[in-house]
């Protein structure tokens, strides 16, 4: 019993006793600034672009009288594209990827084959938005920041990679490298933590 700790025996208080302990505790870990690479495409912004391009589509003179349509699937994350010709295929990919622009969805999110489907009297071409970063997109990511020799880690976690970093300078700076490398398609940053 003598080798419990007594509030009466030591004129400590009960919260003076917690802050000690948690300075204690907080003492060996030292937070890093870090922040997370992600890439993700607002599907509520894809579907007013797709709705912006099927206006514009009804209205232009060149696509009267054709069967010209965009149509979004949510569950499967891509855009069909169908038309009469390949060569409107081509133009309605045009006027949604400047649709797409205008909404804040970078062109590159579009994965767009190679190659347009004929079937009967339609052409059709299916889209994908690109959601996550795949792995082989992640490791080019972390050699390209292990190749830069900044002071910062990078792990790999699941669809996105967490940076962290004892400055934050060195961690804009990993910022302005993912976002100047051509690695196929765009970027953001969340989580930002000090």
């Amino acid at each position: 019993m003598r080798n419990q700790l007594s509030f009466r025996d030591n004129k400590l208080s009960y919260a003076a006793l917690q802050v000690l302990c948690n300075a204690k505790e907080t003492e060996g870990e030292e937070k890093m600034p870090s922040f997370d690479i992600v890439s993700e495409v607002d599907l509520q912004e894809a579907r007013n672009a797709v709705d912006n391009a099927s206006r514009e589509v009804e209205s232009r003179f060149d696509f009267r009288g054709v069967e010209a349509t965009f149509e979004l699937n949510d569950a499967n994350k891509t855009i069909k594209v169908l038309s009469e010709s390949d060569f409107q295929v081509n133009q309605l990919l045009d006027i949604l990827r400047a649709k797409l622009l205008k909404r804040g969805i970078e062109g590159t999110s579009l994965d767009v084959p190679e190659d347009i489907v004929h079937s009967g009297k339609t052409w059709f071409v299916e889209a994908k938005l690109k959601q996550g970063i795949e792995s082989a997109v992640q490791k080019k990511i972390v050699k390209l920041i292990k190749d830069s020799k900044l002071k910062v880690q990078a792990q790999i976690q699941g669809e996105e990679i967490r940076v962290t970093g004892k400055s934050r300078d060195d961690l804009q700076s990993v910022m302005a490298l993912v976002r100047g490398g051509d690695l196929g398609q765009p970027f953001q940053f969340k989580n930002f933590r000090d």
